[in-house]
């Protein structure tokens, strides 16, 4: 009889979802599967998916993950990163109403204004939940759907975030925790409850206090899978569903970013920069989002809406390969000859540009070639980033050392650009999957609290998270004074820019 215990995390992305299976006594991840999303999409800022593309996805990922174990039954639990802030509205039965509206979708700038005025203000919205009110976040999404499709809103009786509703297919239960509920922009992250303020600001009439889930612990379990789950795959009745959270939040479990001290950065469709803090940490710009970990902490990150975008939008276009396409990027010099690419093909949320459009700057007959547009890809993503990063200094917080995951983290020329950039060393953890790895490490966390008596997170990460020191990236002292120039004439651009921007 097998001893080992599993761990199945899922993480639910705007492009797939990917399903990893971790061993505790081989301390790793032994096997994944994975299934592509589609995408609604048109060019004034829609960007939506239907929810049951979810489930289709994750059904695909979980049973190839699942094939490549000894036994399904060795299971112990699982657990959900999803994708923050996407609104996912559902009816009196629990089914789908419309397709959920994602983090990357723009069409709700208006009511994100809406809302702010009614209570008073930019000011008045972060001192009563800690964070401005975003394009990307939920709340206006909501009132979206209230002015745009009254009857819509008129059958709403639940919203879930997508990692709540693949928690719903898992248990049946409708509940969310702390760090995914304050990407809501009518979540208070400083006393960790729902905002009536502003669910009062979006419909006055007291509906949507009624649509909410039951707000969790972290560390909580949602429920047990449903009989119909355990049969489909072929798992033990009593298979514990973690909490789960949001994607940043379970990538910070994911490399290790559960206590102060860590800085974690994402190269992916979007980017984040974020670190944990044993308390809220509230910008008053609003540009820093002031959100809960999934770890009982809270996690200060910022967020940029282009950043594997960026490169992909390029690496298309020309018609490269990925591989094709970095060493096109590392012929070209520092500062791409003069080309500045501000990446805003979606709009941008930090700086605040939701409407904003891409600019390629500096364009001249002799640098106008395709090794100078793929290496201004990279660059003009890592300026983006390097904004965030500064925006996190400026509320004490100081990386010593970057933990860098995401699509682009595996490109050597791109860490190491992050790190003369950065001015910083980076380092990516073994496991490029930080959200399913953090889903899957949690689920572990709620299954030892259940089942084996009080154990940390602290202590699981450090158990079961590895660095892989072959990636570790020192900045280089000649492209770190160049690049500390370069980011200079970005900020000037960026200002000069702004007013046509939006």
């Amino acid at each position: 009889m097998s001893t080992d215990q599993l761990f199945l995390g899922i993480d639910s992305g705007t492009q797939g979802t990917k399903a990893i299976v971790f061993s505790t006594t081989l301390k790793r991840v032994i096997s994944e599967g994975y299934a592509s999303h589609d995408l609604i999409e048109n060019d004034v800022g829609k960007k939506e998916q239907e929810p049951s593309w979810w489930i289709k996805a994750s059904t695909k990922a979980i049973s190839k993950a699942l094939e490549g174990v000894g036994s399904s039954k060795d299971v112990k639990a699982i657990g959900v990163s999803g994708q923050q802030h996407g609104m996912t509205p559902l009816d009196a039965e629990g089914h789908i109403i419309r397709p959920a509206k994602l983090w990357c979708d723009t069409e709700t700038v208006s009511q994100c204004e809406e809302i702010t005025q009614k209570l008073g203000g930019p000011e008045k919205v972060i001192d009563i939940i800690g964070n401005s009110i975003a394009a990307g976040f939920t709340a206006s999404k909501i009132l979206w759907m209230k002015q745009n499709e009254p009857e819509n809103y008129q059958r709403l009786a639940t919203v879930l975030l997508p990692h709540d509703y693949i928690n719903y297919w898992l248990t049946g239960e409708k509940k969310t925790e702390y760090g995914d509920a304050s990407g809501t922009a009518y979540f208070d992250v400083k006393n960790r409850t729902w905002a009536p303020s502003i669910l009062q600001a979006i419909d006055d009439s007291g509906k949507l206090n009624d649509c909410l889930p039951e707000l969790i612990e972290s560390q909580a379990p949602i429920g047990i899978i449903t009989s119909e789950i355990a049969k489909q795959f072929h798992l033990s009745p009593d298979v514990i569903v973690s909490s789960g959270g949001g994607d940043n939040m379970m990538g910070a479990i994911g490399t290790g970013n559960v206590f102060p001290g860590v800085v974690t950065t994402s190269l992916g469709t979007s980017g984040t920069i974020y670190s944990c803090a044993d308390k809220p940490i509230i910008d008053p710009k609003g540009e820093l989002a002031a959100f809960c970990s999934s770890s009982g902490h809270w996690l200060p990150l910022v967020c940029t809406m282009n950043v594997t975008v960026s490169t992909e939008l390029t690496r298309t276009l020309l018609g490269l390969a990925i591989e094709d396409m970095n060493q096109k990027a590392a012929s070209a010099p520092v500062g791409s000859g003069g080309l500045t690419l501000l990446p805003y093909f979606y709009g941008e949320r930090t700086p605040s540009l939701p409407n904003a459009k891409a600019v390629l700057y500096g364009i001249t007959g002799v640098n106008y070639n395709s090794e100078n547009l793929c290496r201004a890809a990279m660059e003009g993503a890592t300026l983006g980033l390097r904004y965030g990063l500064d925006v996190l200094r400026q509320r004490g917080i100081v990386p010593h050392e970057i933990r860098l995951v995401g699509g682009g983290a595996k490109s050597a020329l791109w860490r190491q650009m992050v790190a003369d950039t950065f001015d910083c060393t980076v380092v990516c953890p073994e496991s490029s999957e930080a959200g399913a790895m953090g889903a899957a490490l949690q689920a572990m966390w709620c299954y030892r609290n259940e089942k084996e008596g009080a154990t940390s997170l602290e202590e699981i990460t450090q158990q079961y998270i590895f660095l892989d020191e072959s990636t570790r990236t020192d900045p280089q002292k000649n492209s770190v004074d160049q690049y500390r120039e370069i980011y200079q004439h970005y900020l000037k651009l960026n200002e000069i820019m702004t007013p046509l921007l939006n």
